[in-house]
């Protein structure tokens, strides 16, 4: 999460959706940024409404801007599961060997699934019940998002390439598909209206 005080603008860092390279760009021009630990850097928009919306507001005297990046659905489980690959050895709550996409996809599309991975969901960490993040933009067109940034900020923002996961096959046949399709529909809804 980072936090531009004089520009009264928040932005919330969607995990696996470009939120490292933005925190590398952009940390020193923010007035404050919270990347660890990972619940702080990760802070979803009900938490951030509950607790460092009021907060915020009390001690700048004003409502603040939220942004988030939101990648698209089946995408972005396919960089979970690539990220999940890195550190078998050293985290035992990443263990996936032997674990295939089309596995770790139906585990997903279950029910509890996204709990069960200690995944989520974006819609889950986008929206509070009716309330969502003010501007949420699609990581797939992530420089309307740099623009709008730019902007906002008033200064130019290159964003680095890095946390590429490695590269694993993610492919699904169509029945797995549709079916982790019909298990992500919060999440296609949403990104839809973006």
């Amino acid at each position: 999460m980072l936090i531009f005080w004089d520009h009264r603008l928040v932005f919330l860092a969607t995990p696996k959706a470009g939120s490292t390279a933005i925190e590398v760009a952009l940390e020193s021009l923010a007035s404050a940024a919270i990347q660890r630990p990972e619940g702080l850097k990760h802070t979803d928009i009900a938490t951030y409404r509950r607790h460092v919306g009021p907060w915020l507001k009390a001690l700048n005297g004003g409502d603040f801007l939220t942004v988030a990046l939101m990648r698209e659905p089946v995408d972005w489980l396919r960089s979970w599961y690539r990220f999940k690959q890195r550190d078998d050895d050293d985290d035992p709550l990443h263990r996936m060997e032997g674990l295939s996409f089309t596995r770790f996809a139906r585990q997903y599309a279950a029910p509890g699934g996204p709990e069960e991975l200690m995944i989520g969901t974006q819609s889950g960490f986008l929206t509070d019940g009716p309330a969502r993040v003010d501007r949420i933009f699609r990581y797939e067109e992530i420089g309307a998002f740099v623009e709008f940034l730019e902007d906002h900020l008033n200064c130019a923002i290159e964003l680095p390439r890095i946390n590429v996961p490695p590269s694993v096959d993610v492919a699904l046949d169509a029945e797995d598909e549709a079916s982790l399709r019909e298990g992500m529909r919060a999440d296609l809804a949403l990104y839809e209206t973006l």
